[in-house]
Order: structure tokens, then sequence, then C-alpha cells
């Protein structure tokens, strides 16, 4: 574990010192730039990051409260004399800085991995091929960027043989930087693809820039039949480090040649090196899977490493797990899967996984734990260290798998039980056993946890939809980056998060600090309170039976007649409350829901104010065309008319009251109209007003495939026979209908379901829980995946199939389809 003075640390970054009065400061273990996933305060150092949309400086106060001391800015705070600060000009560079001469006293080299895609994944596999003969240190998950690559290196063991460090960039000039502070030996280039291309005129120049980080490097591995690759690292390094090998399953001039054959379920990889024949298989069947597996290869033949039983080892690669998962689990309880690494970083990063989602809940925490492979720490020290995690992230119960770790139970501070294998557990397991907790299921690959999983696991059928926590955050802050630091941030959960499910996104946006949440009625809002969630809650459809529940779990309605305030204002008497929040909305043009008279809204907030029973927290109204330019000038009189109305209201209230119009279409095209709030919904989810806003859908929707059969010329399929054949079709049997969500105005080849790389068009009518489709042109197999939404069949185009509005889709999906919550 890296440790270092704060004083050694000012030397380092060249900042400036200033200390503490008491002058006193714990060595420093720790290097935090999240403010929500600080663990150990007292060992931590806070860098202030700056971005386009965010400023670590703000949440300075909010750490010193928690117990941090130690922190790097750009800036002092008014209060500077309670915590050491380092100050410096530019808090990033300070951190690389830093990451820098961690990385100058690492003894052992290390390997860059750098490519559009793929990247991870080569990591992960190399570490399981070599970690029985070297001992291997690597960058957790995906950390590749600006400032994932020198947390990385911070975190590095410095007692290993070889370091993986992979290596991703957005525009210009960045590579340089991660260059400078990775400087390996050692480098891979993956593919060339258009992840990222927004910021590159030209994939050349995208490639280009990524080469840079080998430059003065002693070996690159690369594909010679991907010819741009091939022609842009010939040409760069023709006459200079580093040395080149290059792969192939097609040109022979390649130092590697490997010769291919597929099977039903694996791949047999045959070449020839030094004048010795070999031979291997992976259990993968698709291109990318064989383009990561044969680069590893390539790396471990040219590096020299190659023999029998590394080879061997090629037959048990397993899918690499890429982003955490979420799911619900048996007798209430919440699963956390990340079973398919171990080790003591990422442990970290899933501990802190398992706080955000569960830092609104009282649920117990367990974490189903397996020996840890190559951590380069002396078993005791390393089993120490995560009994210390364990302890700082609250964790109530451990049940450790494997030799080594239960070995180490005394160093352990929690309720722990034991087993020698994963299969063991199995033929222990008891489902009483687990009730109403978080369990985080972390392991290494070879323990299989996958079969714990399975019975941990809530049972569903399928169909499911997969959410993106990261895109929703992605979303939300290209979102802020529209509006002034100033502007509160209401986000719509309602009708189950537009789809996408309640509780999960409740928590990943409290989690990122939204000002409010707006749900459509009680029972909506009481759900989220009884999941722990503290963030204010507008109920927008309040109903006279529901209001006393209201009170209770404070939850503020909006309030648009004067019959609906007089019940509320009557109940909240007699509750003994006072300066109870509501929210105002003001009628200018949509015709729903709103006062309309501007005599009845004065009246109301001359009561309020006379009362003090009640207390408007805001005044709203609602655009009615803000997505479309024919609208514009509707919008801007719907605008001047909530101004004069909401004057009215602002004058008589002794508090400070919120204004708010503009929803998500609004944010994106009348920014200058966003006043002290804005409220956030569809484009939370990723559907944009216009093309400029890069944001992206959340979800994505899946089955798999039950049955294939073969009909002939003339036959027909489904009810009513709609599906007729003309040819011998293939068919496929998919688990989802209308009943799903799936519409029934998707029959007879108007909706498509992509599979293995085709669009396949429905075939005969939908049925309730299942749909044919026409594979004739496809080549699946049972149990394959396919997708109904996601990446290639996009939710605009459901939309436009059913002739509707992308919420209709998303909102119509069935909670009884599961929905699975991954982060990277």
């Amino acid at each position: 574990m890296t440790t270092y003075d704060i004083d050694k640390i000012a030397d380092i970054i060249d900042g400036n010192l200033q200390a503490a009065v008491n002058g006193n400061a714990k060595p420093i273990s720790n290097i935090s730039i999240d403010s929500r996933t600080i663990v150990d305060p007292d060992s931590c150092l806070f860098f202030a990051l700056k971005g386009e949309r965010h400023d670590g400086h703000r949440f300075i106060e909010e750490l010193h409260k928690k117990g941090v001391r130690n922190f790097v800015v750009s800036q002092l705070p008014t209060k500077s004399d309670l915590a050491n600060f380092i100050v410096v000009k530019d808090t990033l560079k300070a951190l690389q800085q830093l990451a820098t001469h961690v990385r100058n006293e690492f003894e052992f080299p290390v390997l860059a991995i750098t490519g559009s895609n793929g990247k991870t994944i080569v990591k992960e596999w190399l570490f399981d091929l070599l970690q029985s003969q070297f001992r291997i240190v690597r960058s957790p998950k995906s950390y590749n960027s600006q400032v994932g690559v020198p947390l990385s290196l911070w975190n590095m063991n410095r007692d290993a043989d070889l370091g993986i460090v992979e290596a991703g960039i957005s525009k210009p000039e960045e590579m340089i930087k991660l260059a400078d502070l990775i400087h390996p030996e050692f480098g891979i280039i993956t593919t060339i693809g258009d992840a990222h291309q927004e910021n590159f005129k030209t994939l050349e120049e995208k490639l280009t820039e990524k080469l840079k980080l080998f430059e003065g490097s002693e070996l690159l591995v690369y594909r010679k039949d991907s010819a741009l690759i091939d022609q842009v690292v010939s040409n760069k390094f023709r006459n200079e480090q580093p040395k080149l090998f290059s792969w192939s399953t097609g040109e022979s001039k390649a130092d590697l040649l490997i010769r291919i054959e597929k099977s039903l379920q694996k791949t047999s990889l045959y070449f020839s090196w030094l004048e010795k024949s070999y031979e291997t298989e992976i259990p993968f069947t698709d291109d990318a899977s064989l383009e990561n597996a044969c680069h590893c290869l390539a790396f471990i033949a040219a590096k020299g490493w190659l023999n029998e039983y590394l080879l061997s080892q090629f037959s048990s690669l397993q899918p690499v797990a890429m982003r955490l998962e979420l799911k619900q689990g048996i007798n209430d309880c919440l699963l956390v899967n990340d079973y398919y690494n171990s080790d003591i970083n990422s442990l970290e990063i899933a501990l802190q996984f398992l706080n955000q989602q569960t830092s609104s809940s009282k649920q117990q925490k367990t974490v189903i734990l397996s020996d840890i492979r190559q951590s380069g720490f002396p078993t005791r020290q390393l089993y120490a260290e995560v009994s210390r995690l364990l302890k700082m992230n609250k964790v109530n119960r451990l049940i450790g798998i494997g030799k080594n770790i239960a070995e180490h139970e005394a160093v352990f501070e929690m309720t722990t039980e034991f087993y020698p294998s994963t299969l063991d557990f199995v033929h222990n397991w008891k489902s009483h056993n687990f009730k109403d907790e978080a369990i985080l299921i972390k392991g290494a690959r070879e323990f299989r946890f996958e079969e714990i999983a399975l019975l941990l696991q809530k049972k569903y059928h399928q169909t499911q939809l997969e959410v993106n926590l990261n895109s929703l955050v992605e979303n939300l802050n290209i979102f802020r980056e529209k509006v002034k630091p100033q502007t509160k941030i209401m986000a719509m959960v309602k009708a189950f998060s537009y789809g996408s499910g309640t509780v999960e996104i409740a928590r990943a946006l409290e989690f990122q600090k939204v000002d409010y949440l707006a749900v459509a009625v009680a029972d909506e809002g009481i759900e989220l309170r009884q999941a722990g969630i503290e963030t204010p809650i507008v109920v927008m459809n309040p109903e006279g039976h529901s209001f006393e529940a209201m009170i209770e779990y404070r939850l503020e309605p909006n309030v648009y007649s004067a019959e609906l305030f007089r019940q509320f204002n009557a109940v909240a008497k007699s509750s003994a409350v006072s300066y109870y929040p509501i929210h105002i909305k003001i009628e200018t043009g949509m015709n729903r829901l709103g006062f309309s008279d501007i005599d009845e809204v004065k009246h109301i907030s001359q009561q309020i104010n006379h009362e003090e029973v009640l207390r408007i927290q805001s005044v709203f109204t609602h655009l009615a065309g803000s997505d479309e330019a024919q609208h514009d000038e509707y919008t801007r009189k719907q605008y001047q008319r909530f101004i004069e109305i909401s004057d009215i209201v602002v004058s008589f209230q002794k508090n400070k009251v919120i204004r708010h119009i503009l929803n998500s279409a609004g944010i994106e095209r009348f920014p200058e109209f966003q006043l002290d709030m804005v409220r956030l919904g569809i484009g939370l989810y990723g559907v944009p007003a216009t093309s400029n806003t890069p944001i992206r859908p959340i979800a994505r929707w899946t089955s798999v495939i039950s049955q294939i059969k073969t009909v002939n010329v003339g036959e027909t399929i489904g009810y009513g026979r709609k599906g007729k054949a003309d040819k011998i079709k293939t068919i496929a049997i998919v688990p989802v209908g209308y009943a799903d969500g799936f519409l029934r105005r998707f029959s007879n080849g108007v909706g498509k379901m992509w599979i293995n790389g085709t669009k396949v068009p429905v075939i005969g009518n939908v049925c309730m829980d299942m749909t044919m489709i026409d594979i004739s042109e496809a080549n699946p197999q049972v149990g394959d995946l396919v997708e109904l939404m996601g990446e290639h069949i996009h939710l605009t185009d459901l939309a436009e199939w059913a002739e509707t509005i992308p919420y209709e889709i998303l909102t119509g999906i069935s909670q009884r389809v599961k929905r699975v919550y991954s982060q990277e």
C-alpha cells in the first residue's frame, strides 16, 4: 500500500502546504476525488478537481464534517486553519504528478493496453492466464481515464513482477499525459473504432493519438490484418522503438499466424512458434472474444512465456463482467454481483457501490468473499486490510470461501462463517439464512460464484430490462452542464421511473445529490420513504384520501386548485404541522392541472402567509410545446404569463420561493428560462429533444430463444393464422408478449428483434406471453440472447413502429419484466 506524509506529497506536487493549527497529520494511504466515497477519512487526501460539470471545492466543508483533514486545492476555503491544505495551480495536474512519482518507484515493468474496445477484457484475461506464474498488479475495472490511471497507479502494490494498466482517451492531446504517467515497457493496441470519435476528424487521427502511449516502449503487439492499424503502426515506428510484434489470422507476413476453427461452443487456435506447432482452444466463438484471446496469445509468445500449461489455461477463460450488477434477491434481499474479480482495489470499489445502494436503507450488509489471489501482500496483512475495509463500510457479516481466508478468521471483527469451497457453501445453503439484507458477492473467477448468485437471485422468467446506472448519471451531468450551478434539479421518477424501476433509480439520483424527486401519486413516494430515501419528494397528482399519509411520510403535494388547497390545509391543521411545504401549479396554456384565476392565487398566497400552517416551497407551470420549434412563440408567452402570476405568489411569502418552468426539452432549447429549478424527466432516461444533446438510453431490453422450429410452405404461425410461410422458414419463439409490454402492434413484420448481428422480423401475431420471429436469415441457437430494445433496436424505433412516443414504450414495459441494474 502506498503511504506518504502530507509534507512529502506537497513536495512531490510542488504545492504550498497550509498546515492545520493543531499540526497533527496521519500518513496518507487513500486518495479520493469523490466526496461520496470517503470510507477512511483519517488517512484520506481529497483532491478538489474542477471539471466541466463539477467542482470538488464545493464539498470541502461537508468532507471536513465527515472527518477528512487533508486536501489538495487550487483555492483556499474561508476557514483554512482547521485542516491541511496543499495549494496548487491545477489539482488534476497535481494528482497526475503524484501518480508519476509513484510510478517511477516501480521496479517491475508495466504493460499498457489501449484501443477502442477490448482493453479491459484483454487486461483481465492476461491476469487470469499469467497469475500462476507471475505476481501481477493491474488497474481495477475500466479505470483508464485522466483520473482513473493516476488512481490505479497509486493503488498498485510495489511487490510485483508485472503491472497491467489500460489507457483510454476521448480528446486529442490526452494520451501524451497518460504516456508520461504510465511509461509502459510493453504495449498492446486492441482495435480502432467509432468509440469516442466525436473529437477526432478521422480514425487515423485517433489511432495516431493513441500510439503516443508507446513512444519509447520496448514492445508493441498488434493485429496485422487490421489494415489501418498495420499501416499507421508500421509508418510511425519504422526506425525506432518499440519492437513491433504482429499477429494475424490470414496475413502470412505476420510474426504469429493463427488458424481458427470454430465449432458450436468453442474455437480451436492452431499456430507455429519457434519451429514448434501448438494448439489451444477457447470457450467462445464470437469474433470479439477471438480477437481478445489472440492479443493475449501474441503477447505471451512475444515475451517468450509460451508453455503447455499456460496454453491449457485458455480453455478456462470466462466472460469478464464489465459492470457491477444489482438484482433483486430472495426474501427481500438486494444482490450486488461482482463475481469475476477478487483483488483489494476492486473490493473497495464494490463496497462503495454497496454503500450507494444501501445508504438510504436500514438493511444489514453481508459480503460473500473468496480467497484473494496475487495481491502482493503477505496474507495476514492482506486479510487485515480486507477486515479494515469491511469494518469501515459497516459490513455486518462475512461469508468467506477458500482455505486462505478461513485461516485468517481471527482478523475479522464482524460475524463470520467460512467454507472450503463454493461447492461446500452450496451443499450447506439454506434460504432462510438470508433475509432482508444487502449482499455483495465478490470472488475470483475460479470459485465460480455465479452458482451462489443463482441460489440467492429471485427467480424470474428470462426477459429482463438492464438499466445502466452509469448512463443515468452521465445523462444527469450533461443536463447539469446546461444549467447554472445554483439552479436546482428536480428528477422525475414517476411511473416507475419511466419504466426503469423506482427505488434503485431514486437511490442513484439521491447519491448524485439531486435536489428533488417527483412522483405521480402518494403510494410511489411512500415506497421511496420506506426504502430510506431522504431527498425531498413532490407528489404531482395528490389525492385527498392520501393527505394524512403524505404528511406522515414527508411528501410535498402539488396544489393545483382551491378545493385541493382547502382539503390539504385542513388536514395539515389537524396534524398540528407548521410551515409544511407545498408546491403551487399555475395554468399558463397547457390547459391541464393548475390555477387559472389570478385572484384565487393571490387569496391563497395571502392565507398561507397569514396562517403559517403551510409554506409555498415552489411555484411552477408546465410548457405545452417546448420540444417543437413551431410552438416557440407560444412557449415564450407561457413564460411571460408564468412570471406575471408567480410574482404575485412570491410577493406574499416570507421564505424564498423556488420558481420552475422547464422540462427536459425546455432545458435543451430554452436555457434562458431556467429560473431557480428545472424538472428533468424523459431526458434523464435518454430521449433528447435535439441532436445537440449527447445523452443515451439507459435501458436495454432482452430475452432469449425458447425454441426453434421449421415451418413448411403454406403453414401458418400464431393466433388467427396471420403468419404465413411463403417458403420454408425457420422461426424462433421468444418468451415475451404484450403482457410484458411488447405491443401487439408489433405483429406481422411491423416489429423486429436483433440477434447475432441481424435484425429479424416478428412473424404472426404477438401473443400475451410469447412472440415468434423469422430467423431464416440468421443462425441462432436455443438460449441465445435476443435484443428487443438497446444498441441495435433503438427506443425510437419501437415508438415509430407503434406510431406512438418513447414515453409509452418505456412506461409500458411490465413490472413482471426483471430489472437488472449495472454500474461500471
